[in-house]
């Protein structure tokens, strides 16, 4: 098993109220004198109290194209992606040369080199580490992403493993678009990045974090259009079906069991649920497909009310909390999951 040493969550630096975001897409997203109340009703139903951007509002009507977005993905991402690997490998008690392999995901915008090349010379990491960079897994990728560091562990167990997620959603806002896609997605995401710091089971000392025991990914077929992006020459466009939760609701009890199963576990056994914050609907579909008790999921609704869905960075963040505000019982199972494009969904088994 591999082990999980420490998480640490940073946030964009400028703080919305929705109201403000919910004002901006008014003005910005619907043809004039259109009736706002559709886009009131769906803001206010997100449940988001307010969320964090890289920019300023004002700022982003200046933003010209996608080249101008993307540069500026590149910049924020590597600041807040530093800050994040810095003060994870710090909690860890891990120097920077340690480390023997850097993932990175993030599904807002591209770098070539990509943002942990140019994160290796910054951050003191060492010329030869191993560097994946990720794109397309979108919120599933923070689930995904510690799975894939366990799958490399478990074939180098005195490595060092970090995972880091930055997803700046403000800059895939699309002008002059009234879809609802749009609509809803613009009351949903915001900005954010976290990065998990994972030791194999023979490396000395052992941290004290929890343990990965096994994962399993799932997806699921005929859903492409489900979640995900239309490229297009002003950025990146949300593909958002309503039928997320349906999805939802129709297979992840079978997944969640069979996964469980295949370890001598059963649901009542899962002592805390780390669950990616989707969206109201998606949460209530989780919570009623896995009967989940109440209070079950109340850390992640906490976070989808003051940050918002920072796509894969937000199931890091509801980890970190969990850890550091709601320890579960040492030596009990927990469940890490999350559901992205394509459609599909990724679990990892925790011991704490």
């Amino acid at each position: 098993m591999s082990r999980i040493a420490a998480v640490h969550g940073v946030l964009a630096p400028h703080r919305q109220e929705q109201r403000e975001i919910t004002d901006l897409m008014a003005r910005t997203c619907l043809p004039g004198g259109a009736d706002r109340a559709v886009l009131d009703r769906l803001h206010a139903s997100a449940r988001v109290r307010s969320r964090h951007t890289v920019l300023p509002l004002d700022a982003y009507a200046a933003l010209d194209g996608f080249g101008a977005v993307n540069d500026t993905f590149i910049e924020a991402a590597v600041e807040l992606g530093a800050g994040a690997v810095e003060n994870a490998l710090r909690a860890a008690s891990i120097a920077p040369h340690e480390v023997d392999l850097l993932v990175f995901t993030s599904v807002t915008g591209i770098a070539a080199p990509s943002v942990d090349a140019r994160l290796v010379g910054r951050l003191g990491l060492r010329q030869d580490v191993k560097r994946l960079p990720v794109f397309g897994l979108g919120c599933v990728a923070g689930a995904a992403g510690l799975g894939r560091l366990h799958d490399y562990l478990r074939g180098w167990p005195d490595h060092v493993a970090v995972l880091l997620s930055v997803e700046l959603c403000s800059l895939t806002f699309q002008r002059d678009d009234p879809s609802p896609a749009n609509l809803v997605a613009g009351g949903l995401f915001g900005d954010g990045a976290a990065a998990a710091v994972c030791c194999g089971a023979r490396r000395l000392p052992r941290p004290a974090g929890p343990t990965v025991v096994a994962t399993r990914s799932r997806l699921y077929p005929d859903t492409e259009r489900v979640m995900g992006w239309d490229i297009t020459a002003s950025g990146f466009r949300v593909v958002l079906d309503p039928t997320v939760p349906d999805v939802v609701r129709r297979h992840l009890a079978d997944d969640v069991d069979g996964f469980l199963g295949d370890h001598d576990l059963k649901r009542q056994d899962i002592t805390a649920w780390v669950c990616h914050p989707g969206g109201p609907k998606v949460l209530e579909a989780v919570s009623e497909a896995l009967e989940l008790p109440d209070g079950a999921l109340d850390i992640t609704w906490r976070s989808l009310e003051t940050v918002g869905n920072l796509s894969s960075a937000s199931v890091l963040h509801v980890l970190r909390d969990t850890l550091t505000e709601r320890p579960p019982p040492a030596g009990t199972p927990g469940l890490l999951l999350a559901l992205g494009p394509g459609f599909c969904s990724e679990l990892v088994l925790l011991r704490w």
